[in-house]
């Protein structure tokens, strides 16, 4: 039986996220979400469980609240990357999920690295 989007999303996210967390123990996670209208991303340490810290594109002194394009992502990448700086952050591992490095999420990714954080 065929496995419907979501499944094969998910699925591909784990494989992602597992194969990552051996690679990279100890370092802070940059966790990348993207819906149909906004996308946002979180700066996470697993060993802790806590956020350290958060952008996303609905928040209104970015700019780009309403927009979800390939600039709205690269804001929301440069005000992460300048958070990351503020909580001591140097280096992190990008968790794209089960998106596709492309477009909004490589934009993104850019754009932090463009800012300064190691990715």
């Amino acid at each position: 039986m065929a496995l419907s989007k979501r499944e094969l999303f998910q699925k591909r996210r784990m494989r992602v996220r597992n194969k990552l967390r051996k690679v990279n123990a100890g370092r802070a996670r940059l966790s990348v979400h993207r819906s149909n209208k906004n996308i946002s991303v979180q700066l996470i340490d697993d060993v802790a469980g806590t956020t350290l810290a958060s952008a996303s594109s609905l928040e209104k002194d970015l700019g780009v609240v309403g927009k979800n394009n390939v600039e709205a992502a690269a804001k929301v990448g440069t005000a992460i990357a300048e958070r990351a700086k503020a909580a001591g952050v140097e280096a992190a591992y990008f968790d794209r999920g089960g998106f596709l490095y492309h477009g909004k999420v490589k934009a993104l990714a850019d754009a932090a690295r463009e800012a300064g954080l190691k990715l």
